[in-house]
């Protein structure tokens, strides 16, 4: 337990992060390992950024979730120019991009014949006949799917869009030493890009507002990473195999905390914390929410509890497992004023007792079926997609699934999540369950009168407010 009071308290500190605005993106940046996608894709990325603004970006695709059976490679050419600070996503940068060209080089018959088959039935005129078929595979040929020069496009059947470069953030933080004859640190840089839409017939179009799993610089990385050297010496003609790695059961009992400050589209920052009692399958969650990128500024908590299926395996997402969790209650504390303000003028019997919301007091909200303001509903089902996997340094993590990204809840099976949220870590093992309530302390400044006097927030923070029925996940 002082395990996950330690990384709540540590990720409160931002861990020493310093994110540069405008970001520098000189260089190779890296996937750290196998990468799910909304559908599932499987995947691994390799983006060089030149100075003069120009970039070619790799991304390897694989039939297996383990990234060891390459289907095809796309070579994508273009420019980047970034832009202004979003306003939307606090600490990310807009960019511009425009794409040159994008080569596709099958790995196998199989993946030819159906990439082929693919564009050749949802796409327009010229690109019909984009592989004749019987054609067959030619190790190493290189076919372009879209060219700026002759205004040819046939990417859309392969779902594909770089909407992603649309925002980027850049994080630096040193990592510790882990050897005990070293003491120092080493530096780690990361780069965030924009999320995927969890909806295939949406991210053609979807302009991100969150980020997916970030990428770190191939001379900066976090060490070790096997992964991160195999991806960056990889070519579109030689795809990165990774390192084969033993399948985990899936072990849920214990405690598991957030390992970053965490960014969902519709610019919600949060950090999680769990516990699972797996002996009779009840759960409880902690969702600390703020309102900025680094997680210092909480504006509401939110704990919930409930009991959890038995799980089976993913039929649609290979190495998942399906559950489906009750949440039948839940307390929310406000932590800032805006948050008060919002739940004291909610509608009566909406969100617990109307008018009586204060800053730092929890309140049960189980009695009126939940949060309305929150867009919480109790009580409620939620169908899940679990995995747990171990890092490089033998430790447990897992991975839920990824909120629809339309703000929704995956609450009937088929909104049931094909990707992962950022994975959390475990603090405690299962034998030291608890069940007390770890409450971070709101933290405020005193006025000259030693009352906490609560943080005024940004206005676009406030626009949001209004704007948006905020969704926990």
């Amino acid at each position: 337990e002082p395990r996950c009071r330690q990384q709540l308290r540590h990720l409160q500190d931002s861990a020493g992060i310093a994110a540069r605005l405008p970001p520098r993106l000189e260089g190779r940046w890296v996937s750290t390992g196998c990468e799910v996608r909304p559908g599932p894709e499987f995947l691994t990325r390799s983006y060089l950024f030149y100075t003069n603004r120009l970039f070619k970006a790799l991304q390897f695709y694989y039939w297996d979730p383990s990234c060891r059976d390459p289907s095809y490679s796309l070579v994508i050419k273009g420019k980047l120019r970034l832009r202004q600070a979003s306003w939307i996503t606090r600490g990310a940068t807009e960019a511009d991009y425009h794409l040159h060209k994008v080569g596709i080089v099958f790995h196998s018959q199989k993946a030819m014949r159906e990439v082929s088959s693919w564009i050749n039935q949802t796409s327009g005129e010229g690109c019909r006949g984009f592989l004749p078929p019987g054609r067959s595979w030619a190790p190493g040929a290189l076919y372009e799917v879209l060219s700026a020069k002759t205004e040819r496009d046939c990417t859309a059947a392969l779902g594909f869009a770089m909407h992603e470069l649309s925002l980027v953030r850049v994080e630096r933080h040193f990592q510790p030493l882990l050897q005990p004859q070293q003491s120092g640190s080493r530096l780690v840089e990361e780069l965030y890009l924009g999320d995927i839409h969890t909806d295939w017939g949406e991210r053609l179009h979807y302009r991100p507002t969150g980020y997916q799993r970030p990428m770190q610089s191939a001379l900066h990385h976090v060490h070790p990473c096997p992964a991160c050297g195999i991806i960056s010496r990889a070519d579109e003609h030689h795809p990165p195999i990774l390192p084969a790695r033993a399948a985990l059961p899936m072990q849920l009992s214990g405690s598991w905390v957030s390992t970053h400050c965490e960014v969902r589209p519709a610019v919600l920052f949060l950090t999680r914390y769990f516990t699972f009692h797996g002996h009779n399958h009840t759960w409880e969650g902690h969702y600390y929410h703020y309102s900025d990128p680094l997680c210092r500024q909480p504006t509401f908590t939110i704990y919930a509890s409930g009991h959890y299926t038995q799980g089976i395996p993913s039929s649609k997402v290979r190495g998942g497992t399906e559950l489906a969790f009750k949440v039948t209650q839940a307390r929310v504390t406000p932590m800032d004023q805006v948050t008060v303000v919002m739940l004291n003028s909610s509608e009566p019997g909406s969100c617990g007792l109307a008018g009586s919301w204060s800053a730092g007091v929890e309140q049960d909200i189980t009695p009126t079926n939940g949060c309305l303001a929150l867009g919480i509903k109790l009580p409620h089902t939620e169908y899940e997609l679990f995995k747990t996997e171990q890092d490089t340094q033998e430790r447990s993590l897992l991975y839920i699934g990824e909120r629809p990204t339309d703000g929704s809840s995956p609450d009937s099976p088929d909104k049931r999540p094909t990707s992962y949220q950022a994975p959390l870590i475990q603090c405690a093992a299962a034998s030291e369950e608890f069940s007390n309530y770890i409450s971070l302390k709101y933290v405020g400044r005193k006025d000259a009168n030693g009352i906490e006097a609560l943080k005024p927030l940004p206005v676009a923070f406030l626009l949001f407010i209004a704007l948006l029925f905020l969704r926990w996940d």
